[in-house]
């Protein structure tokens, strides 16, 4: 048993044999956030009660998951215990679950405490925090949740722009079904836009940070000429879809470069996408993108 687990099994007592445990905080309010670490914050915990063996459900805003197990939706007399994770520990809505859960045996878990007068601290029976109650202050769960494997990093690279192809510009409707794809993919998105400034922190300054920034991804998502020939240059595999209909400067970069990864912009689908999306992130499609970046960096030299 883990320090975590050890300590939940100490402050969930006493319980009955088919005691049930709900887990909430800012992630379960329908108007509240839900970030990385609260998300890895629920991971730990979550982890620590089946590692002692204590059934539990979690309460997530349902903006965040549709349908699933929420504070509107749950049945407080199904649970002897609420465990209150992460977060700041004040407000409306952390008092509010006092009433809900009136008949809980309520504990917080990994807290700031802002001010302890607040009902909401109050209403708990147990506050284990993070900071803000004395004592010294303990490490986040976040940093004790377990890893797990990594989804890729995706650099996305897209253009609004480019007016000098009037009524053949399609960059609209590549957007309009790319990017809400690309939201349903597991992956790290990442902004690689191809536009250099000096007084802007989201863009690189130089050419060579951006290329530093494309050979930390494992994939990069495109409709511009340069987001396709600069990730091939590092080795580094792309979708790369031309939004101009008819086919333009991308589709003629992808065959100059002999890239199969390339999607009309008047005909690509999701099916296409999932397509070539699987092959960029294969051992094929790396093995074809560390290929072409050898011949450009022969090509180079000469």
């Amino acid at each position: 048993m883990n320090a975590l687990a050890s300590r939940l099994d100490r402050l969930l007592q006493p319980r009955s044999t088919r005691s049930r445990i709900l887990l909430a905080g800012w992630f379960s309010f329908l108007d509240g956030e839900v970030t990385a670490g609260d998300a890895l914050a629920e991971r730990a915990v979550r982890t620590a009660l089946d590692r002692i063996g204590l059934a539990h459900d979690t309460a997530w805003s349902p903006g965040f998951v549709p349908g699933g197990p929420s504070l509107d939706r749950v049945r407080p007399r199904d649970y002897e215990h609420l465990l209150f994770v992460c977060g700041p520990v004040h407000g409306r809505q952390v008092a509010e679950l006092h009433q809900q859960f009136a008949h809980c045996r309520r504990t917080a878990v990994g807290v700031s405490v802002v001010d302890r007068s607040d009902p909401a601290v109050r209403g708990f029976h147990r506050v284990v925090a993070r900071d803000g109650f004395g004592g010294v202050p303990l490490p986040d769960l976040a940093a004790q949740a377990p890893a797990l494997p990594g989804p890729p990093v995706v650099g996305v690279a897209l253009t609004h722009g480019q007016g000098e192809y009037a009524g053949r510009r399609l960059h609209d409707e590549v957007a309009g079904l790319l990017l809400p794809w690309l939201a349903a993919q597991d992956c790290a998105r990442v902004e690689a836009d191809t536009r250099l400034a000096h007084r802007d922190w989201r863009h690189s300054a130089t050419p060579d940070a951006y290329l530093a920034l494309l050979r930390r991804l494992d994939l990069v998502v495109t409709d511009r000429l340069h987001g396709l020939a600069l990730a091939l240059r590092v080795g580094v595999p792309a979708v790369a879809v031309d939004p101009v209909r008819g086919g333009a400067k991308v589709s003629a970069q992808a065959r100059v470069l002999r890239w199969p990864a390339l999607l009309a912009g008047e005909s690509f689908s999701e099916e296409r996408l999932d397509h070539w999306w699987r092959w960029c992130l294969s051992s094929a499609g790396r093995a074809a993108a560390g290929r072409r970046a050898r011949l450009l960096a022969r090509s180079r030299s000469e």
